[in-house]
């Protein structure tokens, strides 16, 4: 099960630099962004709530709805300025320099998500060798970037 879920993984992660490229491209044909960005989200929540429906998902409650923590729905925002800025950044960068900033960003930002137990990751404390592992990170990116 362990393999199945690494190759999803890394199925996903194969997506993002072509979605960042078609992003951008429909950004050039539509003259912004910000237009880029709400049509593919606008896709995605079509998609989704096609996939929810087909489901048949239990719809919660209000009374559920009420008691969730506001900032639990901060994750549809967090997804906009990421795809806006791919948006923006990959006919800048290229996908390579792009994918490989962004990598590194997630891994900083696990690192100290871990080590703090936030929003709900169990606790990893820092270590050598995660620092290694970032500053690892950086400079792949830099070797990518100069080639």
């Amino acid at each position: 099960m362990g393999l199945l879920f690494f190759a999803f993984a890394l199925l996903a992660g194969m997506l993002l630099p072509m979605q960042a490229g078609i992003n951008a491209q429909l950004a050039k044909q539509l003259g912004h962004p910000l237009l880029a960005a709400t049509g593919s989200f606008s896709l995605g929540t079509l998609a989704l709530a096609l996939f929810t429906i087909l489901s048949n998902l239990p719809v919660p409650t209000v009374a559920r709805l009420v008691h969730i923590p506001w900032y639990l729905w901060l994750g549809g925002l967090l997804g906009v300025i990421y795809l806006t800025a791919t948006i923006i950044l990959a006919p800048l960068l290229g996908a390579a320099t792009m994918i490989g900033l962004i990598i590194t960003g997630q891994m900083l930002a696990a690192i100290a998500l871990d080590h703090f137990g936030l929003v709900g990751f169990p606790v990893h404390s820092l270590s050598l060798w995660r620092i290694i592992g970032a500053i690892l990170l950086l400079i792949g990116v830099v070797i990518v970037q100069r080639t």
